[in-house]
């Protein structure tokens, strides 16, 4: 049995020209040279290898498969995000030898890439299950087409792989599902992340620990703002484009009904151990802090006047406090799903504050300007490439390339600011929509809240 895999290799860079002559000018060693050289390097790796006996090349040599490969990148002049391909194909422990794996691995590269692509191949001894690695080039030295990664090539390396295995006598996972069916999904679980469907799975799973009731099963529901359609038995949130049916992620009406009925047989276990009554807030943590700043989020969403910063700093602070408060929770499961990015909206808040960003305008501004240096610096770099071509003696050539070097490093963080600039322009929008739900919901709990205490 094996278990096949394979993802992309990223280098997000720009430019190409002659890589041999002008390295610090082209898209191929800066984009390929550390991310693709790494994997290959990871792949041949001596520790893992066993001192290399197990490392071959398909359409390229094993000892210079990181040349070949490049060559045939540069012979037709790709850009791009994605220089290569990493694969995995892991043996259960014990079943094959690592000479087994090495025919098998490699007759897997031939029937799966070996028609188009450059493949290098090798087997890892470091860990218990003798596995490959496969490194694929992903443009074609035929044509110079680019390799699609969707996920009918996950199938076919897999279907690929199985075949191969049998042909070995090897066992293979007999009616597995490769994935869901939902590409989303898919790709999202591929780098550990969760959807707003298994968010809510585990919502659903929460109010059924406790409800005994349908109608106490939807109240629980409605506390963690959802709202569920007895009739299609579904769930929506606020801002969901359309209703989940709780059958499609495991629960349905038979199951979720014979549930409620359990519970409500073990009554007494219930509600003298662990019953926990239906969420029914009495701190309401946004409204406290806008009332602290004097900020309305109705009237303050302005495309020109926005403040994009505080809307950060909102969001970052309701995620804290209620992390930080046993008895309060977040009542948008949109918000709830934005607390995995909370590291990353620290670090946004922390840059907007390091430049003196307010507004979308001073952040468009922010933007116009990181823009116009990185010109001004890739134009200045341009000239000393061109005084590099023609030296009028060595000592200026040497000068100008410690030069075109030194400008290379100043436009790293010029890129760096750019892309977080870009990146908050473009989620602030969404994030504003969530506090203004978050809000919503929060007045109407406290409108109940003020009603029981009457």
């Amino acid at each position: 049995m094996a278990v096949t895999g394979f993802w992309p290799v990223f280098k997000n860079l720009k430019a190409t020209l002659d890589y041999a002559d002008n390295p610090y000018k082209t898209t191929a060693p800066e984009y390929m040279d550390e991310d693709l050289y790494a994997a290959l390097r990871y792949a041949e790796n001596d520790d893992k290898t066993d001192r290399k006996m197990f490392v071959g090349g398909i359409n390229c040599s094993a000892q210079n498969a990181y040349a070949e490969m490049i060559a045939v990148q540069r012979r037709f002049g790709l850009r791009g995000k994605v220089v290569g391909y990493h694969g995995i194909q892991s043996f259960r422990e014990g079943e094959v030898t690592p000479e087994q794996a090495f025919a098998i691995g490699k007759e897997t590269a031939r029937r799966m890439w070996g028609d188009r692509y450059q493949v290098l191949v090798t087997v890892h001894l470091n860990t218990d299950n003798v596995h490959c690695h496969f490194v694929v080039n992903p443009v074609s030295f035929k044509d110079g087409a680019k390799f699609q990664n969707k996920i009918g090539a996950h199938k076919e390396l897999r279907r690929v792989s199985d075949e191969i295995c049998r042909e070995h006598g090897l066992s293979v996972l007999e009616n597995s599902n490769f994935y869901g069916g939902n590409k989303k999904e898919y790709w999202r679980h591929k780098v550990g992340k969760k959807t707003h469907r298994d968010y809510l799975r585990e919502d659903v799973e929460y109010c059924l620990t406790f409800a005994t009731s349908p109608r106490e099963f939807e109240s629980r529901l409605y506390a963690l703002g959802y709202t569920l359609d007895p009739v299609r038995f579904s769930v929506k949130a606020q801002h969901w484009e359309r209703a989940v049916r709780l059958s499609g992620i495991g629960f349905s009406k038979d199951r979720v009904n014979a549930q409620l009925r359990q519970n409500a047989e073990n009554r007494y276990r219930l509600f003298t151990l662990e019953y926990r009554p239906p969420y029914k807030p009495k701190k309401f943590p946004l409204e406290d802090e806008l009332r602290k700043l004097d900020f309305s989020i109705e009237h303050s969403y302005d495309t020109a006047v926005v403040l994009v910063d505080t809307v950060f700093y909102l969001v970052i602070t309701a995620i804290q406090i209620v992390a930080e408060l046993a008895d309060v929770m977040l009542l948008s499961p949109d918000l709830r799903a934005a607390e995995k990015d909370l590291k990353e909206l620290v670090a946004d808040y922390h840059f907007l504050q390091e430049h003196g960003i307010h507004t979308t305008a001073d952040l468009q501004a922010n933007i116009e300007q990181s823009k116009s240096e990185l010109s001004a610096l890739e134009r200045e770099r341009s000239d000393i490439s061109n005084s590099i071509r023609r030296p009028k003696s060595p000592e200026e050539q040497a000068q100008n390339k410690e030069r075109r070097k030194a400008i290379g490093k100043q436009m790293k963080p010029v890129r760096e600011r750019l892309r977080r600039a870009e990146k908050i322009l473009k989620k602030s929008p969404h994030l504003y929509e969530l506090l203004k739900q978050e809000h919503e919901l929060e007045r109407k709990a406290r409108a109940r809240y003020l009603d029981r205490s009457r």
